[in-house]
């Protein structure tokens, strides 16, 4: 598809449509139920709520993924700024009637970064989140479209986690790319993309600032950071300033 660029193609998305579950969907993907709720946090109920999007956990044959490939397609943005970045993984989930507030609520009206803004040189002890690398942020976040922060960096940059957690999974895109997800408190996720060098397993606990990987060789070379509340992806920003 002409809205994929080289090295940009991410994990397969799903959509959930009425009458689905995630033991149909898992069904559908080859992959387990369990996987399928690990990769996106699921609860215990493994509820879906219509519309919503699950990541699907690279168990897929090569095969599979390139059936599945036109699901990503839908989801690339138009080209312009930015353009030879990849679109990353994104999905939303179905909040608990009473889900608990985000622990460290991000003040209101926090002003977007302009293109090219460097991260800060050091996060501020009050932060919810650290930085996972230093560089310049050369994709700002767009809810749908850029579902996190790409920062520029040169290859071999240590990429550190921006939180203490859990490593919740790794996998790979279909170009054997690294995809690092750490769970923390609060239902929150974080994901870290073009990274290779891993120093991490599915199921380590690792606290804020330990190394994960580096920064993979691109054109330009940078990483890729989300942050999720469960399924839906936040701005970054709110939590590292």
């Amino acid at each position: 598809h002409a809205g994929i660029s080289p090295g940009g193609v991410e994990p397969v998305r799903h959509q959930v449509q009425r009458g689905e579950t995630a033991f149909t969907i898992a069904r559908l993907y080859n992959v387990t139920p369990r996987a399928l709720a690990d990769w996106n946090g699921l609860g215990s109920d493994y509820a879906l709520r219509d519309g919503q999007y699950l990541l699907i956990p690279t168990a897929l044959s090569d095969t599979q993924r390139t059936a599945a490939a036109p699901v990503v397609a839908e989801t690339i943005a138009a080209p312009g700024i930015g353009s030879t970045t990849p679109v990353p993984p994104s999905a939303s989930k179905p909040l608990p009637d009473a889900t608990p507030a985000v622990a460290a609520a991000p003040a209101p009206a926090v002003p977007k970064p302009d293109i090219g803004q460097p991260s800060a040189p050091a996060a501020s002890s009050s932060a919810a989140m650290g930085y996972p690398v230093q560089g310049s942020i050369i994709r700002e976040y767009s809810k749908g479209r850029n579902d996190g922060i790409d920062i520029g960096a040169p290859a071999g940059t240590a990429v550190k986690a921006a939180a203490s957690g859990t490593v919740a999974a790794i996998t790979t895109n279909t170009e054997n790319i690294p995809i690092v997800v750490i769970k923390h408190p609060n239902n929150l996720l974080t994901v870290y993309t073009h990274i290779d060098g891993l120093s991490v397993q599915k199921g380590d606990a690792v606290s804020r600032g330990q190394t994960i990987g580096k920064v993979r060789a691109g054109d330009p070379p940078r990483m890729h950071f989300e942050v999720r509340n469960g399924f839906d992806s936040v701005d970054p920003m709110k939590y590292l300033k």
